[in-house]
Order: C-alpha cells, then structure tokens, then sequence
C-alpha cells in the first residue's frame, strides 16, 4: 500500500498541531494528511513534513478514502461528524470526552489494554490526560500484585484549559508583577469557562477543573475515576481524585496514592518502571532527582519518581508522576493508538 490518508479534525488547535508533529514522527506509512477546523481557519495552512496542507471546511463528505481521522475539536464537533466518518470508511481517534464511556467504544493507552482495540466498532477513545499518565505508570504495579485502592491528587497545566487560558495566566502574571490591583487582573476563563465565577490562577492553585458535578466532585474528578474502572476491567478497584489547576503553562504532575493487593518492596517498584514501556524513572532522593513538570515538555514518556513506602499502610505506595499533557496526555497517544492499530493490522484502507 503506498500508505494512509488521515485528517486531523481541529488541525489548528494547541493538541491539533501537536498531533501533526506527531505524525510527522510517526512510523505509519502515510500517503496524505488533510486538515480541518473552524471556518475562521479555512483557507490557512499548516505543514506536513515541510509540505502545505490547506486547512478545510468540515462536512460529512470530507471523509472521503480517509482511512483514520484524528479528532480534537471538541464534544460537539465529535458527535456530528464521528460517525460520518465511520459511515466513510474510517476509523475515528477521539481525543474529546463524548465517547469515553460509551460501553461500544474502546477507551484505550497503548501501554495498558491494547487488546481493546480488537473490539472497536470504528471509533476509538482517547482518555482524559490525567487519566492516560496515572495509567501508565501504574499499570507494571497492577500486573505484578494488583492494586486495591488509588487516591490521585493532580497538579495540572493551563494548556490543558486551551490557548486562550495560557494568555490570561501570562496576561495575570505580567499583571501581578506590575503590581495592578487583583481587580484590575484579566479573569475571564479559569478555573472553568462555563462556571459563574473566574479566579485567577498566577501565584495561585484552583482546585477545580471542570464543573462541580455529583457529590461534589468535578466532571474532571470522575472522569479520572470512571476512565481508570474502564481501561483496568476493574469496576471493583476504589479510586478517588482531588484535581487541581495550577500555574504551569505545559505537563501535568500528580501525587498518587496506591494500595496493592500484595506486598512490593520499594526496589522491586523501581524495576518495573525502569522496565515499563513508556516510563522513564527519574528517582534518585540523594542526587534530588526527580520528575518535573519543565523537563517533560516535548517528551512522549510518563515520568515516575518519589517512589516511597507508606509508613503506616502496610501495602501502601506514593509516587510522583508527570508527563507532557499534550503529547502523552493527547496527541501521542492519540498518534500511538493509530500505530498499535497498524501493527495488530487493523487497519483496512
């Protein structure tokens, strides 16, 4: 075959192009990628490996001999066009939280539950950032003794938040060293665009992604708890999240609790991330190594450190973790669920 044809739905979009560079790295064989977003961007280009794409108008007919169709355009933009495009002839990557826990659809990180991807009936879910980095680096301690209990507090990036909350985190920070009055700062969007109030987060930690929802949890909150029952096949597994927004401006970091079914020592968890696909242990106390929210930027791993006993649960861990939210937490895995469906040859173009 001379390769795939693939779109990237939301091409211009801060995970949209971060797909694109992905691609571009890709191992797939790829005969052409076509771009889509906004009518604001029609007509724009972006590139692929030092080629002009123009960027195009989305319709049902656009996904015409597409073989994969990258989606990063929003809930809305996924539950129109998702199955105009499995209607097609391709299979749909989604990167939005419309179909994550639709029981048809694969909620998948390559790493943990690939074999899900045998299942798909033409759409294939990518999970909530958080949830894609906790997974990771927990998945080498579930497979040696089972994980009972996970209690996650995040400190999460505001790109996860969009462009436009990066600008008013640096438009804040400029404001606070120009000493303006707080009243005076711009706060138009955080800690959650559709909420009634706006807070600022330079100097500051807003400890709400997403709205409020059932018993006082974000949606941000479940969806971390639910993502994480989903992809271990373990609605028994207890999971709690606390998520926090932080200013940061890329790489989401999270201090995470486990309780395992049997004991581990500190040692033997060292060993199995070093031997993990997709981990990168950074853990030396002595020599102040450890994961940092700056270092992950552009890397595709999920970086584990602070690896601790807990001392007075028995079969307790802690750990640190941190990863670039938007490769591994969206683009890469993204890009990474293509490539795994190409090697189990699920793709028929």
């Amino acid at each position: 075959m001379k390769g795939y044809r693939i779109a990237i739905v939301g091409a211009t979009g801060a995970v949209g192009t971060k797909m694109i560079q992905m691609l571009e790295q890709s191992t797939l064989p790829i005969q052409e990628v076509r771009a889509f977003a906004s009518k604001h961007s029609v007509g724009k280009t972006v590139f692929f490996r030092q080629k002009k794409v123009i960027i195009e108008a989305l319709v049902p007919e656009s996904f015409e001999e597409i073989d994969l169709a990258l989606f990063s355009a929003g809930g809305s933009i996924s539950k129109e066009f998702a199955s105009e495009a499995v209607k097609h002839g391709a299979i749909v990557i989604d990167n939005t939280s419309y179909f994550r826990m639709d029981p048809n659809v694969p909620l998948v990180v390559p790493e943990v539950n690939k074999e899900d991807l045998k299942k798909h009936q033409g759409i294939i879910a990518n999970p909530n950032c958080s949830t894609i980095q906790m997974m990771v680096a927990l998945e080498p301690i579930r497979q040696k003794v089972g994980i009972e209990r996970i209690i996650v507090s995040t400190y999460q990036a505001v790109s996860g938040a969009g462009a436009k909350a990066v600008f008013e985190l640096e438009q804040q920070t400029q404001s606070y060293l120009n000493r303006l009055p707080k009243k005076e700062w711009q706060t138009d969007i955080l800690p959650c665009g559709s909420d009634q109030k706006h807070y600022p987060l330079a100097f500051n930690a807003l400890p709400q992604i997403d709205v409020f929802s059932e018993d006082d949890y974000t949606f941000e909150e479940w969806k971390m708890i639910n993502e994480t029952k989903k992809i271990m096949h373990d609605q028994t597994i207890k999971v709690v999240a606390t998520c926090v927004r932080i200013p940061v401006v890329q790489g989401h970091s999270e201090s995470i609790y486990v309780e395992t079914k049997e004991k581990i020592d500190v040692s033997e968890v060292r060993e199995l991330m070093e031997k993990a696909s997709g981990v990168c242990l950074e853990d030396d106390p002595s020599q102040q190594i450890y994961p940092q929210a700056l270092n992950s930027v552009n890397r595709k791993e999920t970086f584990v450190g602070r690896i601790r006993k807990d001392p007075d649960i028995e079969k307790g861990l802690h750990l640190w973790v941190v990863s670039d939210n938007l490769l591994k937490g969206a683009a890469w895995n993204s890009v990474q669920i293509a490539e795994t469906l190409h090697e189990m040859n699920l793709i028929h173009g």
